[in-house]
């Protein structure tokens, strides 16, 4: 096994849910940001399966002259939903208020 070198992390803020004012070290990507979404597992009091809460990576500030970004915080996410990757040849998902086929409505008959 080859060695990686150093790891590195950044320290986040959360804002918003169980995390709320907590400040924690999350791995970098090569890029050197964090990833868009942080999923953490909440154990369940009664002893079931652990409930995920997600959190969305949004930019803390961003500088006067250029816009760019000064460094990032995770805001909570009620939903929870998390995003796939979306590729090009892969087709929309079907919402149950959508028309089967893909077509217009036909009310005429």
């Amino acid at each position: 096994m080859s060695d990686t070198g150093v790891v590195k992390s950044e320290d986040t803020p959360f804002e918003g849910g169980p995390l709320d004012g907590r400040v924690l070290p999350v791995l970098v990507g090569p890029t050197g940001h964090p990833p868009k979404t942080y999923r953490i597992p909440v154990p369940d009091a009664a002893g079931g399966p652990p409930t995920m809460v997600v959190y969305r990576r949004v930019q803390r500030g961003h500088s006067r002259r250029l816009g760019l970004p000064q460094g990032w915080k995770y805001e909570y996410d009620p939903t929870g939903k998390v995003d796939k990757l979306k590729w090009p040849w892969s087709k929309p998902e079907v919402g149950p208020d959508a028309t089967p086929g893909g077509g217009p409505d036909d009310t005429d008959g």
